[in-house]
């Protein structure tokens, strides 16, 4: 009775511990950012964010160089002017002011908005190529091993040249 009860054991064991070995995943790491960084499309749409970005960048130049003319000129003029004019002058230039910060906001809400459209199907292009090769070489989980995201070691397979190879370069 005895040997049955340690063969017993032994083999609820054996059942454990081969059930725990065919239960564990296997993990494989990229660096997405430096995979997004070699595709093609995203230095395409880096150029066209670079080139949106001296557009507005030029146009708010601009501004500041209008208000900053229109400032040196009124402050030239003041003592020759009325009270009356001179602080309409300065609601003139508070409210020049207003809009030039307000054309900023939008400048930038739009190049976010632009960023957007153009990372986001870079972004999904990736994750499909990764997607691919981890299922071809049979990875259930595929961790960024950028710091940030949390992977401490990362000793396992590095995907990165594989996808680089499915998406052509």
């Amino acid at each position: 009775m005895k040997h049955l009860k340690k063969i017993a054991v032994a083999l609820m064991l054996f059942v454990a511990t081969t059930s725990f070995v065919n239960a564990q995943s296997t993990v494989a790491h990229i660096d997405v950012t430096q995979l997004l960084a070699v595709m093609p499309e995203m230095k395409a749409a880096e150029a066209e964010l670079k080139k949106l970005q001296e557009t507005y960048n030029a146009d708010i130049q601009a501004s500041m160089t209008e208000l900053r003319n229109k400032l040196t000129q009124y402050q030239n003029e003041a003592p020759s002017k009325s009270k009356e004019e001179n602080d309409k002058r300065a609601i003139e230039l508070q409210g020049f002011e207003k809009n030039i910060g307000e054309a900023q906001q939008a400048a930038q809400q739009e190049f976010q908005k632009k960023q957007g459209e153009l990372f986001a199907p870079i972004s999904e292009k990736a994750k499909a190529a990764i997607e691919k090769v981890a299922a071809a070489q049979g990875f259930d989980y595929v961790m960024d091993a950028q710091p940030q995201a949390g992977l401490i070691v990362a000793k396992g397979k590095d995907l990165l040249a594989d996808v680089r190879k499915e998406l052509g370069f």
